[in-house]
């Protein structure tokens, strides 16, 4: 039994590496525009979709894919904000929300115009590969996505820390007008903030595709959960991400486990409402 529960704790970190990466994005988002990105799940799609006609048309690996579709969403997300988002809203937060929440609509609908609404999943060499660790069986395709997502975290990190890009970001993200004063176009940060944060969902895309289904709706998973952790975390906080991630894989995991897989799930839902009656602004939020 302690050999299961081991094996089960190893794959939900693993597991919630990759739901850390997600949550990445909608917390750098969030933590620069100040709103919630109701369009997070339609964009993980789209990247999703991305990854999964690179391998199928041109028979490039999920894996080999990560560069080329953190690029390309980072350049979508990038012009999204720019054209559209940032124009439709002028800078409003309720309009943010609005012109999110109808980019999430316009996007799950094209998608399913131009794939229909069949499930789609990929099979790759290593999609059934297991590493033996002593007693454990880990997922090979789930250790790559665990290391590939604790890399880009650290990029991430890095930029938004050592950068003199990302000490603008957090300079109109903490004050818009003082930063426009010392010369920084907080237009363009904020645009360049959405599309850092659309590039992860790139990366994401990537590493989920090969062990999970694409299909319109699948951002909807993904972002229920990306929500708790963020929120679980600390709205804004980048290491409450990643540990919220990590918790989150473990606390499904184990769920699934102990309550079989349908009704693995209510965990998540009770360790959230157990850290918000107990610490209501996250495990990293800082005390209002």
């Amino acid at each position: 039994m302690s050999e299961i529960l081991a094996a089960a704790l190893v794959n939900g970190l693993l597991t919630g590496g990759v739901y850390a990466l997600v949550a990445l994005g909608l917390t750098l988002i969030y933590g620069v525009l100040h709103i919630v990105n109701f369009a997070h799940g339609a964009l993980l799609m789209v990247g999703m979709f991305g990854a999964w006609m690179l391998a199928t048309h041109l028979g490039l690996s999920p894996y080999a894919a990560v560069p080329v579709m953190t690029l390309a969403m980072f350049g979508f997300g990038w012009a999204l904000y720019r054209f559209v988002i940032g124009r439709v809203s002028r800078g409003e937060d309720r309009a943010l929300l609005l012109a999110t929440l109808g980019v999430s609509i316009v996007l799950e609908n094209a998608a399913l115009i131009a794939f229909s609404g069949d499930m789609r999943q990929l099979q790759t060499d290593l999609t059934f590969a297991v590493w033996e660790m002593g007693p454990l069986l880990l997922s090979v395709p789930r250790l790559i996505s665990f290391a590939v997502a604790v890399a880009m975290a650290g990029l991430l990190w890095a930029l938004m820390s050592r950068t003199d890009t990302g000490r603008a970001i957090r300079a109109v993200a903490r004050e818009p007008e003082g930063a426009r004063l010392m010369g920084i176009r907080p237009d363009r940060m904020f645009a360049l903030a959405y599309g850092i944060g659309v590039a992860c969902l790139g990366a994401a895309a990537c590493l989920l595709l090969p062990t999970f289904y694409v299909s319109p709706n699948v951002g909807d998973t993904f972002v229920l959960v990306a929500f708790t952790i963020v929120v679980l975390g600390g709205m804004g906080s980048f290491p409450g991400a990643l540990i919220g991630g990590l918790l989150i894989g473990v606390t499904e995991s184990l769920g699934g486990l102990l309550l079989g897989e349908s009704l693995g799930p209510i965990c998540i839902s009770v360790v959230f409402i157990a850290v918000l009656l107990l610490r209501p602004t996250g495990l990293f939020g800082a005390a209002r």
